[in-house]
């Protein structure tokens, strides 16, 4: 896998920005490829712009809590009815980065049990990375200058949402 982006102090990436797009899209493909038990029917992840924007108008809310409209029938987008979410948060902007963000949500896999379709601690980031039917994903950070509501009250708190469909 490449190196991760660092993005310049004080500057959080645009959902526009190319870098970024194809880092989100490239990490979620490589943990996606890297299942096991591999995937027979695994969907290859691509960058949907209305998840993007989706994300980022969340993001902005600077809270540590779903969109409360994912799963309302056609709310958020046009092709799906529901979405599927995860929020990565951080107490200092400068510390984030979309390939440790991800590989954090990733790393859920040792709570996740295939055979039972269980976890024992928190996994659902974790299969929501790798959901064999999501193929759109659109990412969105935001820097929260107050921090981040049921997280932390520190200035220039990280908060990078990824919405999926399907969920």
């Amino acid at each position: 896998m490449n190196c991760p982006l660092s993005f310049g102090k004080g500057a959080a990436p645009d959902i526009e920005d190319r870098a970024f797009i194809e880092e989100c899209v490239r990490v979620h493909n490589f943990h996606r490829s890297a299942v096991k038990p591999p995937a027979s029917n695994m969907q290859y992840m691509s960058w949907d712009r209305t998840m993007a924007q989706t994300a980022r108008t969340w993001a902005r809310n600077c809270r540590l809590q779903h969109n409360i409209h994912l799963k309302e029938h056609g709310r958020l987008h046009p092709n799906f009815s529901t979405l599927g979410e995860n929020i990565w948060v951080g107490s200092s902007f400068d510390a984030f980065n979309v390939t440790s963000a991800i590989a954090a949500w990733n790393n859920e896999v040792q709570y996740y049990n295939y055979k039972t379709r269980t976890c024992t601690k928190v996994c659902g980031h974790y299969t929501q990375v790798v959901w064999a039917d999501s193929y759109k994903v659109g990412c969105a950070v935001h820097i929260c200058t107050s921090g981040i509501a049921g997280f932390s009250v520190g200035s220039r708190s990280a908060i990078f949402v990824c919405n999926y469909g399907p969920p």
